[in-house]
């Protein structure tokens, strides 16, 4: 129940504060760690002064933020009594007028530095010219490579804000919600902290579609008493033989969050139904000799496939090769007696904390360091590869770190027998840079099991990979698209700096020259958008095919134009626009724009036949009814994106500031939209195709195209629609025609 801290008196809002700080001290005198508890209060009742006074957007006392945090710090991650304290001061400096050298008189150095750790940046690296959103992610990740505790205590700060987001206007809802699917969530998931990571994507996904959130949340909870049956009838047999092994241990049936639903169902175009893996099984046992782990759980697996037929494929084997993140499980799949497959997951109890606390439980099993740790370092190490990369602009920080956060892992051995942990899709070139910059520069191609590939050639796990070199080898732009570790890419990166460095140099005194000609300045966006324009996909590549001659700026485009320069930036930019005045799109309508765009407001989005008020970004085209928002570009109109748009993820983690929330107001046009169609090929399937669409539907068709290959058909179908209601019947109306087997909007 909400409380209305407004009709409390003082007295009243004091005893909840006091309550809510002894339950947090109740938890930590509960934990494993040492009882500081005299410091722990010192530090809440300096907090609690410091923000005195101070309310937060939903009313309730702002120390009850800080109590959360360490709350969510110490009983949700594990963390002591230092990171205790931090999370109760982690504002004062920003908020209050004490300083990071107070807290170290009051409190030490260790809690200062975790503090200033956590205090927002007030002016970017970059200055003006990077998004100072990205620009504190880049500090942050600083200050996590020297103590990891300030990344921890930033997500339990995250978390909680995240819980209490609906107080929060729309844009900022977006914006904060879009930064934490962005980096936040994948930051969790590296570190382990699977239940944080599952609850701040489904937070998110709550605020960003929340019709889509509550139909899923409605039918998990339709289904419910169905997959308890399944449940029961699958578990039974197997808990009869686990008593029979005299093993202590719990089962359960862990379902899948609304998000990672509604992400299958997104990603492979398929309704709820089908969505068969809606739960997976766990099985967690009690072993008090971690040298016997893994042999009880291949005993459990032996367990179970002598009862269920196995799926050969998906066994992973997580204890014998650790996630980077620190997960350890035996994973398998089999055949549920309803004929669907069901994953099982077999993990000790020691194996399970940490999977659900992350790398903090390690704390509690320390004896030495042992390889979780290792592993952290090594993660650790390639974070601090990409912040010392020493010119990076920050938005492509972010993509860089993203690739690093959240890649599907595979495990290659070198000649010697040791382990590489590399994104999947790593390739030759990878291992070369991931082992060393020297050895990646003078790479020519390798041997995978002993056979000759090329350096681009794509690795399996458990590949042995020897990396061939030449001293006459340099390294090369387009390598790039061979790599997918960020670890990889930073150091070709920097290599091609030093070898490229003249010509890169003097592409840059171009592009500069070029734009200061046009009595602009080398903003971020700007020269996003110079590269966008010429199809280049990093600034280093960019200044080189300049600096090389291979792109030339003046008259590249305008050969007979007077005024090249400023002529080619107007295509690019569309300046000399005034966002006040009305411009027209290809199709004829009046794009019309307010002077200034108020963010905090929801913009209503008009789209007639003879005008609009918004334009379409290049990367998707939304319709009424998708989720979407705007983006004030540098024309100062609101560019619409759907919100599952990758360039819409990029925009707000990068540039909160310019996201405002959207609603499609008055729309009295048709939109664009595709189908995508298959099933089995039959004589007069497309008559009945078209007559369906054309004559019962009534609806125009734009485009079809159609491939027939061994009796199937696949065809993409090109309509108008109004919004996505229609677009919805129609992929009904088309799985009714006898032979289809899917029809679904290509979006």
């Amino acid at each position: 129940m909400e409380i209305d801290y407004k009709q409390l008196s003082p007295e009243e809002e004091d005893r909840i504060i006091e309550a809510e700080f002894q339950d947090v001290l109740q938890g930590y005198l509960k934990s494993n760690h040492r009882k500081k508890v005299e410091i722990i209060e010192r530090a809440f009742r300096f907090a609690k002064k410091a923000h005195g006074g101070i309310r937060r957007r939903s009313g309730e006392p702002y120390i009850l933020h800080p109590i959360a945090v360490a709350k969510i710090a110490s009983q949700e991650i594990g963390l002591g009594s230092t990171s205790i304290c931090a999370a109760f001061l982690h504002d004062v400096v920003e908020d209050t007028d004490y300083t990071v050298e107070d807290i170290e008189q009051q409190f030490g150095p260790k809690i200062a530095e975790l503090v200033s750790g956590l205090t927002k940046i007030s002016g970017g690296i970059f200055g003006d010219q990077a998004s100072l959103q990205a620009e504190n992610f880049r500090k942050l990740l600083l200050t996590m490579s020297e103590d990891i505790r300030v990344v921890l205590i930033k997500i339990a700060d995250r978390l909680h804000n995240m819980r209490t987001l609906g107080s929060m206007a729309p844009n900022k809802q977006y914006k904060i919600a879009g930064e934490t699917l962005y980096i936040y969530a994948p930051l969790a998931y590296r570190l382990g902290l699977f239940n944080i990571k599952t609850e701040l994507e489904d937070l998110s996904f709550k605020y960003e579609h929340p019709a889509a959130h509550k139909r899923i949340s409605e039918q998990l909870a339709e289904s419910e008493a169905r997959r308890l049956a399944v449940y029961s009838d699958f578990s039974a047999p197997i808990l009869e033989r686990l008593n029979g092994m005299g093993l202590d241990y719990d089962a359960k049936a862990r379902v899948k969050s609304a998000y990672s639903i509604w992400r299958k169902m997104e990603t492979k175009q398929i309704p709820f139904e089908e969505v068969y893996d809606l739960y997976a099984v766990r099985i967690i046992f009690d072993c008090d000799d971690p040298a016997n782990e893994k042999t009880i759980a291949w005993n459990i697996y032996s367990a179970i496939t002598d009862l269920y037929r196995l799926h050969p494929e998906r066994t992973r084997d997580w204890i014998s090769t650790p996630k980077a993140n620190g997960y350890q499980a035996l994973h398998l799949t089999v055949m549920g007696p309803d004929g669907n497959w069901i994953e099982v997951q077999i993990r000790s109890r020691r194996m399970d904390e940490i999977a659900e606390k992350g790398f903090a439980a390690h704390w509690k099993y320390k004896v030495g360091e042992g390889e979780e740790e290792n592993e952290l370092h090594a993660w650790l190490s390639t974070i601090k590869d990409i912040l010392d990369d020493p010119n990076p602009n920050a938005v492509d920080f972010l993509d860089t770190l993203k690739l690093n956060l959240f890649a599907a892992e595979i495990v290659i051995f070198t000649p010697k027998g040791e382990l590489l942990t590399l994104p999947q899709k790593a390739s030759v070139l990878d291992v070369a840079f991931t082992l060393h910059s020297d050895l990646g520069s003078k790479c020519i191609a390798g041997k995978v099991n002993h056979k000759l590939v090329p350096m681009s050639h794509r690795l399996n796990s458990g590949d042995q990979v020897e990396v061939l070199t030449s001293q006459n080898q340099k390294p090369k732009p387009e390598w790039e698209s061979f790599l997918a570790s960020a670890k990889a890419r930073t150091r070709l990166r920097k290599a091609l700096r030093n070898e490229l460095a003249p010509t890169i140099e003097k592409g840059r005194l171009t592009v500069e020259k070029f734009v200061a000609d046009a009595e602009l300045k080398p903003t971020n966006e700007l020269l996003t958008k110079m590269m966008g324009f010429y199809h280049v996909d990093n600034r280093e590549n960019f200044y080189y095919k300049i600096g090389s001659g291979e792109l030339t700026l003046d008259g590249y485009v305008f050969k007979d134009s007077p005024k090249t320069s400023p002529g080619l930036l107007k295509k690019i930019f569309r300046i000399g626009t005034s966002t006040a005045k009305a411009e027209k799109t290809q199709a004829g309508r009046v794009v019309t724009t307010p002077e200034k765009v108020n963010t905090k407001q929801v913009y209503p989005l008009v789209y007639n036949d003879n005008e609009q008020n918004f334009v379409f970004g290049d990367c998707c085209r939304p319709i009424p009814g998708d989720d979407v928002m705007g983006f004030v570009n540098d024309a100062g109109q609101v560019e619409v994106h759907s919100l599952t748009c990758p360039r819409a993820q990029v925009l707000k983690a990068g540039y909160g500031p310019r996201i405002v929330a959207t609603r499609w107001e008055t729309v009295a046009s048709t939109f664009p939209a595709e189908v995508l169609i298959e099933g089995v090929d039959r004589h007069g399937i497309l008559h009945e195709l078209t007559q369906l669409i054309s004559n019962q539907l009534n609806m125009d068709i734009r485009s079809l195209h159609i491939e027939t290959e061994n009796e199937v058909f696949h065809a993409r179908l090109g309509v108008l629609v109004r919004d996505t209601a229609v677009i919805d019947s129609l992929c009904s109306s088309i799985k009714k025609i006898n032979g289809v087997q899917r029809a679904v909007r290509n979006d």
